[in-house]
């Protein structure tokens, strides 16, 4: 009996371990992404996602598809940082509070994309389309063809998204702030696109 306790016991506490190992403390920067391979994250789709050098990349595969590397965590109040890089066509987006069946993703996008179409500007995935577009003056923060630092904050229902720095928009929308899901990196349909990625990291709020 004493033994069966103790390994109850040595259990219980693996538990609680692994429970705040996925669980990131309040205010502490956590990395998601370990430089060396794909570890805590999903792929989704037949789109081409693999690290070298130290920099995770999306590329088009031979079925110009839609896909998807999504966190194996989910995420309700948040602060994201990373830094993307486009080379040929840059057509991305980072979701958040979202889930993906297949490739079909339900949830927020935080634009990535060339100059001139709304990189920083909110947009839902099957549901209401469009919800705020930056202003085109803020539109020269983004440097196509040079690492930027995009920034995503949530905080109840409000988004603010941040280029460079610079604010890009801040929206209000209920929904948003309704539900948790998980932080998925996008590359568009089309064939193509190349897209690199580091310094990726998360603080919850």
């Amino acid at each position: 009996m004493k033994k069966i306790n103790a390994y109850l016991l040595i259990f219980s506490l693996l538990l609680v371990f692994v429970s705040q190992a996925q669980t990131p403390k309040k205010g502490k920067w956590v990395s998601l992404f370990n430089q060396k391979d794909l570890s805590g994250w999903k792929i989704y789709g037949t789109e081409k996602w693999y690290v070298e050098n130290g920099e995770l990349i999306c590329e088009s595969g031979p079925d110009k598809e839609y896909g998807y590397l999504g966190t194996e965590q989910s995420f309700q109040d948040f602060e994201l940082s990373l830094q993307f890089k486009q080379e040929a066509d840059g057509n991305s987006g980072v979701f958040f509070h979202s889930s993906i069946d297949g490739t079909k993703i339900t949830g927020w996008q935080a634009e990535v994309a060339p100059p001139g179409h709304w990189t920083g500007g909110i947009y839902e995935s099957y549901g209401r389309g469009w919800l705020i577009k930056p202003t085109d003056d803020k539109d020269k923060a983004l440097k196509m063809g040079e690492w930027n630092t995009m920034v995503v904050k949530v905080i109840g229902n409000q988004v603010t998204t941040f280029v460079n720095g610079q604010e890009m928009i801040t929206l209000n929308d209920e929904k948003i702030g309704g539900r948790a899901g998980i932080i998925a990196l996008q590359i568009h349909s089309g064939g193509g696109i190349k897209v690199k990625w580091r310094k990726l990291k998360v603080k919850a709020l």
